[in-house]
Formats: structure tokens, C-alpha cells, sequence
């Protein structure tokens, strides 16, 4: 027995020493956040590995847009879906029509809370006629706000060196006529699912 034993302890003590294998590094970590922080599983709207959605927004166009952009090529770990009759949504895409202090040039909002989450898309702002009112402009913002309910931040990335849709200063985004993720924001992505 005490052979046995001392085989065991043995066998212990080489299980120790020998290194945990590594595991695959992602793709990429995830860029640091305006502020400090990093993008989060635990912030988002996800649940399991979707999204399910419904919709309150006059901006239908633009939702189409943004769940296709953050659903395209490799960008498939997260499925982005219309709720159904069996299901509980995640997301309600919902419209505002604010100015005020907390909305003043604000074109969309991610809001999480407890339960379902809403997505704001602005008509103060958005609305035809209105200075941000093409559907251009209306994608971007959708593409933005979807961004957040998929865990990313606002990216601190050197404004104008790295090229990313979730920059905060929207000005920035459209100047550099950024329409769905770019290379670095897809590199986050799959850091943070992938």
C-alpha cells in the first residue's frame, strides 16, 4: 500500500510540473475605452449568444443596416434576430424626440436596464429634414448604438490613427465615412466573443 501511495504522490507531483496548455490567444484584445475600462460581456445586451430584438422605431432602414454590418463576414458568434412569439426580447429599438440638456446633440442611445434593453434612435435629430435626416446618417447612429449593445465602448484609439465606428464624436465617424465596423473594431470583436 505504501508503494501505492508513494506512486501516487509521485504521479501528483509530475501532473504539477507539467505547464497548463495555452490556450489560443484572441485575435486581438480589446482597445482601451474612452475613460479607462474595457469592452464587456457583462455590459451588453447579449443573452447567451444573441440579441433578440423588437421593433418601435420608425428607422427600419437603419436597424437592417446595423444588424447586418455587425452580423457580416466573420462577425457571426453573436446572432442578431427579430424576437419571436417564444422568446423575450433583449433589445426594443425605440425613437426619441429630444432636445433637452441630457439629449442635446445626441442622435442615439443605447439604455440598458433590467430586462429588456432599449436602443434610442433620435428624430430630433434624424427626422427628414433635419440636420442628421439622410439615411446615411440614420446607419451610422443605428450601427453605433448596436455596437453598444454588443459589449464595445466608446474606443480610445487616437482619433483619426485607428479608424473605428465606435468612436463617441460622431463628426469623426462621419468624416471618415465609416459605415459598419472597421478592421480594428472587428479585431475587438472577436476578442471579446470570438
Amino acid at each position: 500500500m505504501h508503494d501505492l501511495a508513494l506512486a501516487a504522490a509521485s504521479a501528483a507531483v509530475v501532473l504539477l510540473a507539467v505547464p497548463a496548455p495555452v490556450r489560443a490567444a484572441s485575435a486581438a484584445a480589446p482597445h482601451k475605452c474612452e475613460g479607462g475600462g474595457v469592452d464587456s460581456r457583462g455590459r451588453s445586451s447579449v443573452d447567451g449568444n444573441e440579441i433578440t430584438w423588437d421593433d418601435e422605431s420608425k428607422f427600419d432602414d437603419a436597424r437592417k443596416h446595423a444588424v447586418k454590418v455587425w452580423t457580416a463576414g466573420t462577425l457571426k458568434q453573436v446572432k442578431v434576430k427579430a424576437d419571436g412569439a417564444t422568446s423575450f426580447a433583449d433589445l426594443e429599438w425605440r425613437d426619441a424626440n429630444r432636445t433637452d440638456v441630457e439629449w442635446d446633440n445626441v442622435y442615439g442611445k443605447w439604455d440598458a436596464n433590467p430586462g429588456t434593453d432599449y436602443l434610442w434612435m433620435n428624430r430630433a435629430y434624424l427626422d427628414s429634414g433635419k440636420a442628421l435626416g439622410k439615411d446615411e446618417h440614420r446607419r451610422r447612429v443605428a450601427a453605433h448604438e448596436l455596437g453598444h449593445a454588443l459589449g464595445f465602448c466608446h474606443k480610445d484609439y487616437g482619433y483619426g490613427q485607428y479608424p473605428s465606428l465606435m468612436w463617441a464624436e460622431y463628426d469623426l465617424i462621419e468624416g471618415k465615412r465609416i459605415n459598419g465596423p472597421t478592421s480594428d473594431d472587428v479585431k475587438a470583436y472577436h476578442a471579446l466573443w470570438g
